[in-house]
Formats: C-alpha cells, structure tokens, sequence
C-alpha cells in the first residue's frame, strides 16, 4: 500500500498556516489540476484528488487536530468513504466563477440547480458637457449587444418543436463519477449541462438563441455628475444564456474640456475681463455662468488677478443639495491704439494721482 503524502506537503503550506493559507492554497492547486482544465492527465487528477482530500481534512478544526496529533494514523479512512469533497470546493469556487468555467460552471459541477451563463456586463463611455453634468438631463445611447433571439425567446428551439432528454445524463444536466472514496459530479458534456438536446434548432439564429443587436437606451444624466463617474444599469448587458441572468450595463462619464469654465469639485473658475475704467471706479457687468448668465460687482480700484466670487453659481452636489460657487478671477484689460490727445490725456491723469496711493503693498 503506497504511503500517503503529508497534508501540509500536499497543499505546500506550513504547519502554523491559517485557515485562510490553507483554502487560498488549495484553491491554486485544485484550479490548476481540475480535470475539466486538464482532460486524460492522470498526474493531474491525482494532485487533484490528493489535494481535497487534504483540505477535507485541513479545513475542519476537529479533523485538524486529530491529524496534528497522530498523522494519518489519527484520521480512520472509512469516515470518509462518502465524503463530499465537493462542498469545500463549492464554498471557494461558486462565487467566483459567475457564468462558469471548465464547462458548465462550478454550480452545474457540484449538482446545483440547472441554469444557463450570466450575461457579460458592459462599459460604455459617454461623453457630455460641462453644462449637461450641471444642469442634467436625459441623454439616448445605442449600445451594441447580444439579445435573447425574437423568433425563440433565447431557447434556440424551433417553436414546432420540442427539446428532447439527454439521453447522457437522463436529463439531470451532470454525470456523477465516483473514484475510490471520492466522488464529484461534472457537468455533462452531451448536453452542455441543459439536460435537453435541440434536435430541431431555431432557423432565425441557428440554434444559439441570440442575435447581436444595437439597443437605443433612455439615460438620465443627474445633476453634478463628474469626469469620471459610473453609472450602473442593472440588468441592461449582455443577454444570459439558457435562462442566465442578463449583465449589468456601466456608464463611464467623460466631460468635455470647457472653453471658459473650468470645474473643482462643485466649483467652477472662470477668468472676467474688466477695462480699465470699471476697475478704477467700480461697476456691475454681466459675466456668463453655466445656466445662463449673471451681474457681477466689480468694486473700485480692483487689481489683475483678484477673485470675485458668486455664491450658489457652481454645481450642485451629486450626493445632496449643496450648491459650489463661481469664483472669477479679473483680468484687466488696457486700452490699445490709444491717439496723441488719449495718450496726453492719460498722462494729465497719472501726473494728478498722489503717488504714495498709487501702487499697492506686495501683501495688498
């Protein structure tokens, strides 16, 4: 009889090794050698076998014990001539593998209930203006995507007909293989798990009970979005398979670079010109926002990059109802071109200033 491997050799994990070392090890391990990934490889089957068989026993604290203390001589073999290795391996892999891998999926190998693939999700980018993620709105996008076929409803049946037993599996979608102590169930390949057979396939897709098709959707844009943000539609991907629940649909927004307006966070900035005159005397002028326009204060004696801010004319918050602000920083402009009478006029005008008042203090 040949002597049986140490379990922590099995698995390449010490000793002292954690729960969940020992599940991440055993889940590399039995992904790498599954006979679905490594058909007719006898080497492989039996890493596989070697390594459940293990992690049975590894993964159970009693068990654990008992095996710490007195090896393989503390473990009696026939309380586990039914073991059900597939549990644990269940636990690790069924959530992982959505729409299944190595077949038919992990929920269809371990004799789960029968269900077609998940549709894939999707990621579609849209672009949009700085004034549609201010202001909001409803935006239409058509999509490219797989959809269940019309004429079958996504069976890929002839609607004359009907879809016959798998003759395989009797209809139960999985052929049970027993080895020894240990037993696994595997998907059937005959059927492809479906435990039916299309004798007579759909004319309109040829049986595969989708069609590619460009979907037009109806998308409201909610105010404040941002460069960068997803929007989730549930259930608007991919078509599923067989009965598979149908994708998710993700929205990647992209805001256009604005010629004027440039936004932080809920705030917007913005650059005003301002003549020479209103900066020296002070006036109101009319500067353009995000939904329309609005009269600005320029107070007396303003400087070149002096910040002018209009409360609640920013964007609102995508998560409440704060409002940011429109900061402008004023830009003055000097007159060009001037005339010989303008330029001595100018001149009469600087000669009269109080030069002590003139220039402001570098802290000003």
């Amino acid at each position: 009889m040949a002597t049986k491997r140490d379990y922590y050799e099995v698995l390449g994990v010490d000793r002292g090794a954690s729960n969940k070392e020992i599940k991440q090890s055993y889940r590399k391990i039995a992904m790498k050698n599954h006979p679905d990934r490594c058909p007719n490889d006898q080497v492989a089957a039996t890493r596989f076998k070697e390594a459940s068989e293990a992690y049975t026993v590894l993964s159970d604290a009693e068990k654990k014990q008992a095996y710490d203390q007195f090896g393989h001589a503390g473990i009696d073999p026939n309380m586990y001539a039914q073991a059900d290795f597939t549990k644990g391996f269940s636990d690790i892999f069924g959530n992982v593998f959505g729409g299944g891998v190595f077949g038919g999926g992990f929920g269809d190998l371990f004799g789960q209930s029968q269900r077609g693939n998940d549709g894939a999700d999707l990621q579609y980018e849209l672009t949009i203006t700085l004034e549609q993620a201010a202001n909001g709105g409803n935006v239409e996008i058509t999509v490219p995507m797989t959809v269940d076929c019309d004429s079958c409803k996504g069976s890929g049946l002839d609607s004359r007909y009907e879809a016959e037993t798998c003759p395989q599996c009797n209809g139960v979608g999985v052929i049970r293989m027993q080895q020894n102590f240990f037993s696994i169930q595997q998907t059937c390949s005959h059927c492809g798990g479906n435990g039916k057979i299309i004798t007579h396939p759909c004319s309109s897709c040829n049986g595969a009970g989708q069609r590619r098709q460009n979907r037009t959707l109806s998308l409201k844009i909610q105010q404040g979005v941002d460069d960068g943000m997803r929007i989730r539609l549930a259930n608007q991907g991919e078509a599923g398979h067989r009965g598979g629940r149908r994708g998710d649909l993700y929205i990647l927004i992209s805001v256009k670079k604005h010629p004027i307006f440039v936004r932080k966070n809920n705030d917007i900035y913005c650059t005003v010109q301002v003549d020479l005159v209103t900066a020296i005397l002070g006036d109101k002028k009319e500067i353009p926002t995000l939904t329309g326009s609005a009269i600005a204060k320029i107070p007396p004696g303003s400087q070149s990059g002096d910040i002018l801010r209009l409360r609640k004319k920013g964007i609102k918050s995508v998560q409440g109802h704060e409002i940011g602000d429109m900061l402008c920083r004023i830009e003055i402009e000097a007159p060009i071109n001037l005339s010989s009478k303008q330029k001595k006029l100018l001149r009469q005008f600087y000669d009269s200033l109080d030069k002590s008042n003139l220039r402001p203090s570098p802290h000003k």
